[in-house]
């Protein structure tokens, strides 16, 4: 089913903690908080999969389980008071939608069950002490299947297959996004592949002109997203400079594709968030975040976007083509 064909079905997910409360029957009522660093909007798919993944496992909204449903907008400082009023409501567990909403959710509580939907590598941003025994009240799903350089290694590697001659590539990343202690792994895996990656900053609207001009004076021939609350936001702007610039790009987030990069390859949202509800399933029969390890993703998926590629007179290899999961034409 596409996004826009369960828009109607799902679109006053916000008002439905209140429907919920006036249905809910005797005996145990499970509280769930969700909280998303993104819009409401872009997460409908999201909802969808996660809502899905509880269903399977008995829960039914407003009868045995509450969603309580809150978004930033992309406006991140407004997680912690998002994240302190879901305990004010006492929320059985969090689901936490990425990094950001991860900090602002363990910042508010120490004791209650955090569920990660998709944390970069958790253990390096302390979230959890090892993926095997995260040791605290947070468990889930760590984004990357290994660690980010391998991850950005393979979407470079995507790029060198589609433009063989490439040697100069930009890193659009913003350096408020928690981002900073993965660079250096990131840096390595260009050496292997013969590459020259330009680190260049944009923390908001005001900046991706400049982070654009600073790449084309650098004679980028393409460049890496490094995806964030921030620049999803920001992702339709950013396609557009991408094609005007003249600049192939990817990102892990099929949106990013959507949006106007050349191509994205990343984990499988939906099996992530639909695996959340297992996480949260057996938080709620007894078990403990401390013990339950830390899951990656095995489920990864291609975008193209062929309608980019002809704009920028690139001729997009057959077997790459042949690889992907959806081709945008």
């Amino acid at each position: 089913m596409k996004r826009r064909e369960f828009i109607t079905l799902i679109g006053g997910a916000a008002t439905w903690p209140l429907a919920a409360r006036a249905q809910q029957p005797a005996g145990r009522v499970y509280r769930v908080g969700y909280l998303a660093g993104g819009s409401q909007q872009t997460q409908l798919y999201l909802i969808k999969a996660f809502e899905e993944g509880l269903r399977s496992l008995g829960y039914r909204v407003g009868q045995n389980i509450v969603i309580e449903y809150r978004f930033a907008d992309g406006e991140v400082q407004r997680l912690p008071a998002l994240a302190a009023d879901m305990i004010r409501l006492g929320v059985d567990v969090i689901v936490s939608g990425n990094s950001l909403s991860t900090v602002a959710a363990m910042k508010a509580t120490s004791t209650i069950p955090i569920v990660m939907t998709s944390s970069a590598d958790p253990v390096s941003a302390g979230f959890v002490a090892s993926l095997a025994r995260p040791g605290g009240n947070v468990t889930g799903f760590s984004l990357d299947s290994g660690n980010e350089g391998e991850m950005q290694g393979k979407r470079l590697g995507l790029l060198k297959e589609t433009l063989p001659n490439l040697t100069r590539v930009g890193m659009l990343w913003n350096p408020d996004g928690l981002v900073p202690a993965r660079l250096e792994s990131m840096r390595e895996v260009t050496h292997p592949l013969g590459l020259k990656l330009v680190a260049v900053e944009a923390r908001g609207l005001d900046t991706l002109e400049q982070a654009f001009a600073t790449m084309v004076r650098e004679q980028m021939q393409a460049f890496i997203l490094v995806t964030d609350t921030v620049l999803f936001n920001y992702r339709q702007q950013i396609g557009v400079m991408a094609i005007r610039n003249r600049l192939p790009a990817t990102s892990s987030l099929r949106e990013f594709a959507e949006a106007g990069l050349l191509l994205s390859y990343g984990p499988d949202f939906q099996t992530l968030y639909s695996g959340a509800a297992v996480f949260v399933d057996k938080i709620f029969k007894g078990a403990k975040p401390a013990d339950l390890p830390v899951e990656q993703p095995t489920k990864f998926e291609l975008v193209v976007n062929l309608k980019t590629a002809k704009a920028l007179g690139i001729d997009m290899p057959p077997t790459l083509l042949a690889r992907a999961d959806e081709v945008i034409e």
